[in-house]
């Protein structure tokens, strides 16, 4: 088949693409900016890319089916083109997954507010590491496994982020909708996505659907410590396997001990022992996300229980996950521009992370405390996403924010775009920091913020500084330019 995407060169739509070329169809796609890393990585797997959108191209091209990322919106010419003339079949990138991918697999799907993409990884490598070959797609750049998607071998589990964002402009259910779980990985839920969802219910409700759709024999692999999460209730059609710190979970983290030096936990499964974890990964929060990783492995990897006895394969031991073997946590490298150190020195470290939800900020600044005792700590947060750029959660960001020594604030994203009552407003957290202790700068534009946070000077001798970036894009290339700077002294 030849398949056409749309927005190819976003991280989800690009490693799609990569599994179609793999799985033998002929690819090619077009993007408002064709530009690297992953315009070179395509292009080396023979996908043929265009610049800009043109519908008299596409209509030349003729492909058999066009893949409409969720990027893309009426006004599209391309778009336009399509729904005119009906020329050409289309669908959606989830859709297209179902169809091609996930309807034959047994399948791990990893949702969640926070760490779909560290626990993504996170399942996919320790899989590979207990000597399988599952597929995985990654909504990110992750270290290890060292690529974003693999096809793997059809027998084994395919691993899968599964973001409750919407599947395309014409298909408003969220995407994991379509991902067909066999174990659904449920992290955590907070409301996000104001562009999408009105309310947390409205979040809750999507998140209950998902539970819906996984079979009796499956599991739904939950954060038992989130309120957010128990709301959904017993959910009997299913498995329910709870992971957290509480007593009342069947995987537990105990035991957890952050330093200069590193982490350090262990699992226990229903009070048993499972493993001990040393590991350089920063935060309890990644701590769960790797007990969430293990036990949905573990899961995926049992044999179908027979029905009508798959009620009771947890309770006659049938359902222990443990067969998994833990020991390569501790070579567990990450994902890219999550915690991400780009440079480090006796006086100055620069971390980049993807963080833009207020509970993600904290929990890493939280973090950062016990992994650098005694550092002036600085908060650089760039108000990106359709959510950050807004009022929605600022109250979330000013408390977040107040755990840092410094911050600075950077130009709200699209701010043209929104009304001057709705847009984030970064001179009053500024003045809510101050009144905290905290110092605190904003600045009009990105550029004028690196020149504030270039000017600064480094604490006396004994106090080093780190220094954090929060987004969710680029900021307007700051951090690398900031990254390199620091490094030359």
């Amino acid at each position: 088949m030849n398949i056409y995407f749309m927005g190819i060169c976003g991280t989800a739509m690009g490693n799609a693409a990569l599994l179609a070329r793999a799985a033998g169809h002929a690819v090619s796609g077009a993007d408002a900016g064709v530009y690297p890393p992953m315009s070179t990585v395509l292009a080396g797997a023979g996908i043929v890319l265009h610049e800009g959108y043109d519908p008299s191209r596409l209509k030349k091209l003729a492909p058999d089916l066009v893949v409409i990322g969720n990027a893309m919106s009426r006004g599209n010419p391309e778009v336009e083109w399509l729904l005119d003339t009906r020329a050409l079949p289309f669908t959606s990138l989830p859709a297209l997954l179902h169809d091609t991918v996930l309807n034959t697999r047994k399948n791990i799907v990893v949702c969640g507010t926070h760490g779909k993409t560290t626990t993504t990884s996170l399942t996919a490598f320790l899989l590979r590491e207990n000597g399988r070959d599952p597929g995985f797609l990654i909504g990110g750049v992750p270290v290890d496994p060292p690529v974003g998607n693999h096809l793997g071998n059809p027998a084994d589990p395919f691993v899968i982020e599964g973001d409750e964002y919407d599947s395309a402009f014409f298909d408003k259910r969220s995407k994991f909708i379509h991902y067909a779980p066999h174990v659904a990985v449920l992290n955590n839920l907070e409301f996000d996505h104001a562009d999408i969802f009105r309310d947390l219910a409205d979040v809750q409700r999507t998140f209950g659907h998902l539970t819906r759709i996984v079979p009796r024999n499956g599991f739904v692999v939950m954060n038992g410590d989130d309120e957010n999460l128990r709301a959904l209730g017993p959910l009997p059609w299913t498995r329910v396997v709870r992971v957290g710190t509480g007593e009342g979970n069947d995987t537990r983290i105990v035991d957890f001990s952050e330093t200069p030096a590193g982490v350090s936990f262990k699992l226990l499964w229903r009070g048993q022992p499972w493993a001990e974890v040393r590991w350089s990964i920063p935060g309890l929060y990644n701590a769960r996300n790797a007990a969430m990783a293990a036990t949905a492995a573990g899961l995926a990897l049992l044999p179908a229980a027979p029905q009508p006895e798959v009620k009771q394969a947890l309770t006659d031991g049938s359902g222990d996950p443990r067969g998994v073997r833990l020991e390569a946590l501790g070579r567990f490298r990450g994902v890219k521009r999550r915690q991400e150190v780009l440079m480090g020195s006796t006086a100055l470290t620069v971390i980049e992370d993807f963080g833009h939800h207020p509970t993600a900020l904290a929990e890493t600044l939280r973090s950062f405390r016990n992994r650098f005792p005694g550092a002036t700590l600085t908060a650089v947060f760039e108000p990106r996403s359709n959510t950050a750029r807004t009022r929605t959660l600022q109250s979330g960001f000013m408390n977040a924010l107040a755990l840092a020594d410094d911050v600075y604030l950077g130009a709200v994203s699209r701010a043209d775009k929104l009304a001057a009552d709705e847009r984030f407003d970064a001179d009053a957290v500024a003045r809510y920091l101050e009144t905290k202790g905290v110092r605190a700068w904003t600045a009009t534009t990105n550029e004028a913020l690196l020149e504030k946070l270039s000017g600064a000077t480094l604490p006396a001798a004994g106090n080093p500084r780190v220094v954090v970036f929060f987004s969710n894009g680029s900021f307007d290339g700051i951090i690398a330019r900031y990254a390199a700077l620091a490094s030359k002294g």
